[in-house]
This record gives C-alpha cells, sequence and structure tokens, in this order.
C-alpha cells in the first residue's frame, strides 16, 4: 500500500510540473523559425563560436554548414572583456576584489533580410589574492571560461525574442506555396 501511495505521489508531481511549463535549467524553446541556423563568425573554432554551438546543440538547433539563403544566420559580430573594475579593496589601499565585464554581441539574419540584433552582458567577481598570484591567474581564466559559457546560454535564450511579424510569416508562406504550386 505504501509503495503505491509514494507511485502516486510521484505521479502527480511529474504531471503538475509538466502542465506547469516547467523545462530543464539550462533549455529554451526555440521558435520553429531558428530550429535550424547558420552561424557565422571571425573565429568559428573559438572558445565563445564553441560554447555557441554546444548551448544550440543542447537546445536542439540544428547547425547548417554551408551558405543556404532560406535558413537565418545567426552572425557573432563581436565579443570581448571590459576593463577589471576594483569592487573592494583591502584596509592598506590594495585591491580585494574586481569585477569582470563580457560583451557578446550578435545578430540573427533572417531569410526575408530582417536583422535582430543580440547584446549580452555577463558580469564575475573575484578574489584578488596578491599573495597567491599563481592561483588568481589560474581563477581568472576559469572565471573567464564560466562567462563564455554563460554568455552563450543567455544568446540562446535572447533567441526567443525573436519573432517574424506576421506580415513576414504569410510573405515566407506565399513563397513556399509558390515553390509547391508553380503558376502555369
Amino acid at each position: 500500500m505504501r509503495h503505491r501511495i509514494i507511485t502516486l505521489l510521484l505521479g502527480l508531481a511529474v504531471l503538475v510540473t509538466a502542465g506547469c511549463g516547467f523545462h530543464l535549467r539550462g533549455t529554451t524553446q526555440i521558435p520553429p523559425e531558428l530550429q535550424k541556423l547558420q552561424i557565422s563568425t571571425g573565429d568559428p573554432y573559438g572558445e565563445q563560436t564553441r560554447a555557441i554551438r554546444q548551448q544550440l546543440l543542447l537546445n536542439n538547433v540544428q547547425i547548417i554548414e554551408g551558405g543556404d539563403a532560406t535558413i537565418p544566420v545567426l552572425k557573432i559580430t563581436s565579443s570581448s572583456e571590459g576593463s577589471e573594475e576594483t569592487v573592494s579593496i583591502f584596509q592598506d589601499g590594495k585591491a580585494a576584489e574586481k569585477e569582470l565585464v563580457y560583451y557578446l554581441n550578435a545578430q540573427v539574419i533572417m531569410p526575408n533580410g530582417s536583422v535582430y540584433p543580440i547584446n549580452v552582458r555577463v558580469d564575475r567577481s573575484f578574489f584578488d589574492n596578491p599573495l597567491e598570484a599563481l592561483a588568481k591567474d589560474a581563477e581568472k581564466d576559469m572565471i573567464r571560461q564560466e562567462m563564455r559559457e554563460q554568455a552563450a546560454a543567455r544568446l540562446v535564450r535572447k533567441l526567443l525574442i525573436i519573432q517574424p511579424s506576421e506580415q513576414q510569416k504569410q510573405a515566407e508562406n506565399a513563397e513556399a506555396a509558390e515553390i509547391v504550386a508553380p503558376k502555369a
């Protein structure tokens, strides 16, 4: 009897979370127009591009290689680190904690030519211990990698805001209908 109650409660918990729109962390419902994307970047094998590809694949986006004009293009325009700002100081006046800022700028170019810019900013702080220079550099490298991954995840989440207007959808549907049934 106890086993049945536990099974019933577990089943109820699954139904409640499925019914309320619960999704696993890190996954996003990408619009159908963006389920297939091409990626354009100046550094196709760089760490930022790899992080973006990984996030797209995790969200079931098919990455198309080549120049197909009917598939939207995710163009990575720039990524950069801002200056290190001191957040707090020790009693002797030396920096105790610093903040790193990472910027990622991209744009989605739709097949009809419309462009949707996406800007991402990631802030992180780290303890700047002057007595452990090697550990500080290793920690800073780890934080930079985490910032790139977080920027890629935010970029993919921002793909949700890209919704072609109804006129664009109707124009794309009309073009598709012409392809299927050519005029005589």
